[in-house]
Formats: structure tokens, C-alpha cells, sequence
């Protein structure tokens, strides 16, 4: 089922950024856009989302009063062309906040980020039907899907990185803090600088160094201990 999302911004081309960033996205659905904030008030009181993309500047009822007004808010992500509402917004649990103009890696970011909470607000029942993933830009045009559970190591490579998965190894533009970030903590750990690994594809681990697919990594000295506590004090 496709993620229902829904924009609320007074500035026709922030709007048209956005749904032209949509359309690059097969399982998301735009369902409506509103150029104020009182139409999607009313839009949601018949209607349920999962992710409204939301301006903070607006007349009459600007974006924080917004979310405020909201008893259950679905997953919000601010679109603002300004930095100094981001303490409190993020106050207020939105996901992330996108500063004007948006950037297309950054944009993928931040749906990233729905993906992940998604995954996690699925009930158990759920959870065995379902294989979380998110998506990467390989190409100019092409967003790829990446299951996590595929994800074998990733690698810095100066300004890129290399995703090195069970079915190919893939580069995109980003730092391997930023990607690690996106990943959850208990299946994911960063072992050095230049590496983050899955801690389910781990084969061996020997002195300062894991074995990944007949390929060893380093652990970095400054995070050996973090290692150690999360991987080699779990084994018997």
C-alpha cells in the first residue's frame, strides 16, 4: 500500500518542487496539496495521511499553530525557507526540516526517515510481512530500493559511498554518518571511519577486525569499545 502524503505550503513553486519529487517515488501517493493551512485542517478532519510535507510561514494560521491544533498528527516534515524555527518544530516530534530550496538527496533523506518510522509503527503481527528498505539515488533519474536486510557493509569513499549488498554494491553521493543515521541502531554499527556494517552479516570477529562475506574490516580504535559492547560481549 503506497504512503498517502499531503503538502501545505503557500508558495506554488515550493509546492511543485515537491510534487515533481513525488513523482520520481513509486510507493508514494500525493493526495492533495493546499496552498493554507486552514484547508488542510478541514481536509483532515474527513481524511487520514501518512506524511504532510508542511510550510511554517503562512497567513492566518502559520505551520507550528498547525501541528498544535492536531490531536494525532500524522508524520510531519517542515519545508521552510528559514533555520530558526527548527528547535521548536522539533519540539513538537516533526521528522525532519528541510530548509528552501530543497535539495533532491537531502528531499530523499527525510522520506528515508518516514520509511523507517513506518516500519517501526507497524504492529508485530505485521513486522514478519514486511522487510524494511529504503531508497538510494544511483543514477540521475533512478531511485533504487535497498532492503536493510540485504546490506552487508557500507564504505566511505570521500565524498561517495559504496553499498555493498548480498545482490550488488551500488554508489551514491552522501557521508557515512548521514547514511548511518538513516539505519536502525540495533542492526547497524559503525566500526570505523570508513565503515558501518550489519551486525546480522557478521561471520567472524578476530583482534581488531570483522569478517563480512570472506572480506575483513578494521575496527577503528576509537570505536572498539562501542564494538565490543554491542557485538563481542553478546557472544557465548
Amino acid at each position: 500500500m503506497k504512503i498517502q502524503c499531503l503538502i501545505i505550503d503557500d508558495e506554488p513553486l515550493a509546492i511543485n518542487v515537491i510534487k515533481n519529487y513525488l513523482q520520481k517515488i513509486e510507493d508514494i501517493e500525493l493526495v492533495n496539496t493546499f496552498n493554507n493551512a486552514i484547508d488542510g485542517l478541514n481536509f483532515l478532519k474527513h481524511h487520514k495521511v501518512d506524511v504532510i510535507f508542511l510550510d511554517i510561514g503562512m497567513p492566518i494560521l502559520d505551520g507550528i499553530s498547525f501541528i498544535k491544533s492536531l490531536k494525532e498528527p500524522p508524520l510531519i516534515i517542515i519545508t521552510s525557507a528559514y533555520t530558526e524555527y527548527a528547535v521548536e518544530t522539533y519540539a513538537l516530534d516533526v521528522i525532519d526540516y528541510l530548509v528552501k530550496p530543497i535539495e533532491f538527496p537531502r528531499f530523499m533523506n527525510a522520506l528515508n526517515k518516514v520509511y523507517r518510522r513506518l516500519n517501526l509503527k507497524q504492529a508485530p503481527s505485521d513486522i514478519s510481512h514486511s522487510r524494511p528498505y529504503i531508497f538510494i539515488k544511483i543514477d540521475k533519474k533512478k531511485m533504487k530500493k535497498i532492503f536493510l536486510d540485504e546490506i552487508l557493509v557500507i564504505e566511505s569513499q570521500k565524498d561517495y559511498l559504496k553499498i555493498i549488498t548480498i545482490n550488488g554494491r551500488f554508489m551514491i553521493h552522501s557521508t557515512l554518518s548521514d547514511f548511518t543515521d538513516l539505519l536502525p541502531a540495533s542492526d547497524f554499527i559503525r566500526i570505523h571511519r570508513s565503515y558501518t556494517i550489519s551486525i546480522s552479516k557478521i561471520d567472524a570477529v578476530e583482534g581488531n577486525s570483522i569478517e563480512i562475506d570472506g572480506m575483513r574490516y578494521s575496527i577503528g580504535r576509537s570505536y572498539i569499545d562501542e564494538v565490543k559492547a554491542k557485538i563481542l560481549n553478546s557472544s557465548i
